[in-house]
C-alpha cells in the first residue's frame, strides 16, 4: 500500500504540474476554448439552416463529442512535445518515476481537461439552441460510452505520443495527421455508410467511431446501454489491448531514444 500511495502521488504531481501549466497559459486557452466552440456552432448551424432537428442533433453530438476526444487524444499525444517546450524532458526522464505513473498522470488531466472544455462548449451550444429538446435522452447510455471512449482512446494517444519522441522535429505533425484520420474515418459529422468500402474498413479500427455511434442512439434515440454492446465490446477489447500495447511500446520507444540521442528539448 505505501509503494501504491507513493505512486499515486507521483501521478497527481503530473496532473498538477499540468494545471499549472493551463493556468500559467490561461490566455491560449481561452483562445482555444472559444476556437472549439464557434467550430462547433458553425457545424450545427447547418443542421439549423436544414431545419432538421434530428440532423442538428446529430452534427451537435459530433461537434461535442468529437472535441472531447481529441482533447484528450491531444493532451496525451502531446506529453512529449509539452516537456520540451517547457524545457523539462531530460528532467522528468531522469526522475525516479515509473513511465507509467507518468503516463497516468497525464492520461487523467487529459480527461478532467476535457470533461471541463466539453461541458463550457455544452453550455454554449444549449444557449444558442435553446429549442433543443433531450427528453429522449439516456443519461447512462451518455455517459458510458463518454467513459468507455476515454478509455479506448488512451491506448491510441500513448502510441501517437510515441512519434514526438522518436522524431524530434516532425513527430508532432505525424500525430496530427493520425488525429485527423480518426476525424475523417470515425464518422464525426457523417454516418460512415458514405465512405468508400476500404474506408468503411478502417472506421472499424477506431474507437470515435463506436463512442459517437453509441452517443448519438443514447442522447436522440435514448436507447438504454445494455442494448448497444455491439458498440460496446470493440471499446472494450481496444482498451484492454492497445493501453499495456502503448505502455509496452512506449517504454521501448524511451530507451531507444535514450540509446540514440534523440532525448532531447530541441530538433
Amino acid at each position: 500500500m505505501t509503494a501504491l500511495a507513493h505512486e499515486l502521488r507521483a501521478s497527481y504531481a503530473f496532473i498538477e504540474r499540468n494545471f499549472f501549466l493551463s493556468r500559467r497559459y490561461w490566455g491560449w486557452e481561452i483562445a482555444f476554448l472559444v476556437y472549439s466552440a464557434a467550430g462547433a456552432l458553425s457545424i450545427s448551424l447547418i443542421g439549423a439552416q436544414a431545419g432538421d432537428p434530428r440532423l442538428l442533433l446529430t452534427l451537435l453530438v459530433g461537434a461535442i463529442f468529437w472535441n472531447y476526444l481529441s482533447v484528450v487524444f491531444s493532451w496525451i499525444a502531446e506529453t512529449i512535445q509539452i516537456e520540451r517546450w517547457e524545457g523539462t524532458l531530460e528532467y522528468t526522464f531522469m526522475a525516479p518515476v515509473r513511465r507509467s505513473t507518468h503516463l497516468f498522470g497525464a492520461v487523467a488531466y487529459a480527461m478532467i481537461y476535457g470533461l471541463i472544455h466539453t461541458a463550457a462548449i455544452i453550455v454554449a451550444m444549449v444557449l444558442f439552441f435553446p429549442s433543443l429538446s433531450f427528453v429522449q435522452a439516456n443519461a447512462a447510455t451518455i455517459v458510458g460510452f463518454m467513459l468507455l471512449g476515454s478509455f479506448s482512446l488512451v491506448g491510441v494517444a500513448m502510441l501517437a505520443a510515441i512519434l514526438p519522441l522518436l522524431f524530434v522535429e516532425r513527430g508532432m505533425q505525424m500525430a496530427f495527421v493520425l488525429q485527423s484520420v480518426l476525424l475523417l474515418v470515425s464518422g464525426v459529422y457523417y454516418s460512415i455508410e458514405v465512405l468508400p468500402e476500404w474506408m468503411q474498413v478502417v472506421s472499424k479500427f477506431s474507437p470515435a467511431t463506436y463512442v459517437l455511434d453509441g452517443v448519438r442512439k443514447g442522447l436522440i434515440d435514448g436507447v438504454p446501454l445494455s442494448a448497444l454492446w455491439h458498440d460496446i465490446w470493440p471499446l472494450l477489447v481496444m482498451g484492454t489491448v492497445l493501453i499495456p500495447f502503448g505502455l509496452w511500446a512506449f517504454n521501448r520507444a524511451e530507451r531507444f531514444a535514450k540509446r540514440t540521442g534523440r532525448l532531447k528539448r530541441v530538433g
